[in-house]
């Protein structure tokens, strides 16, 4: 969603590439074929390679980008957020991801839920697709799963981050000035060794 994703995509290969055991790169909603023809990525390949290839080779590629990803046994790491259909990783494990990212049901969701700090449960997302969901709903998920925290990057943060819920529900936003007109910050995180 800019002027520059076939290069930033292309940096982000390569270093998976160079540091395979220290890049994870994991799937989001913007990585479909579908999302890419509508803000402007496939339009982005024609006009800087006039054919679609790199374009179909690219978004090949998203087919095989992990859902999730757990980090240190204690992180859990997805772009959008969480669903009602599946409560433990090992239901996620076994989501069939090898596929175009479909409009509902729980792959959908992982791609597309937010939380939110004034709710309890799971409410349909005004989004148009995935969930909204509260504190209660991530407690119940760490408390499953074993795990801590939760890191997310779906929903723009102006201050480029977003902590919610006692810390346990995180959101690190990559894009700074998103579209070229939020004027919003954005941030990295590195996990060190501890």
């Amino acid at each position: 969603r800019g002027a520059f994703s076939i290069e930033t995509m292309t940096l982000l290969i390569l270093l998976k590439i160079k540091y395979p055991s220290r890049v994870t790169l994991i799937r989001g909603n913007h990585e479909s074929r579908q999302i890419t023809q509508i803000y402007g990525f496939y339009t982005e390949c024609q006009r800087k390679y006039r054919n679609p290839n790199v374009w179909k080779y690219i978004t090949d590629l998203f087919d095989y980008l992990p859902i999730a990803a757990i980090i240190d046994e204690t992180m859990f790491c997805v772009h959008g957020g969480l669903s009602p259909f599946c409560q433990k990783i090992d239901q996620i494990k076994s989501i069939q991801r090898i596929r175009e990212i479909p409009h509902e049901g729980a792959f959908a969701d992982l791609m597309w839920s937010d939380p939110d700090g004034d709710l309890d449960g799971f409410r349909i997302s005004p989004r148009g697709a995935g969930y909204t969901f509260g504190s209660d709903v991530v407690k119940r998920f760490l408390q499953c799963n074993g795990i801590n925290k939760i890191y997310r990057a779906h929903q723009l943060c102006m201050e480029g981050y977003l902590i919610l819920f006692n810390g346990t529900m995180n959101t690190v936003w990559s894009a700074p000035n998103y579209c070229y007109r939020y004027n919003n910050l954005a941030s990295i995180l590195e996990m060190d060794e501890y």
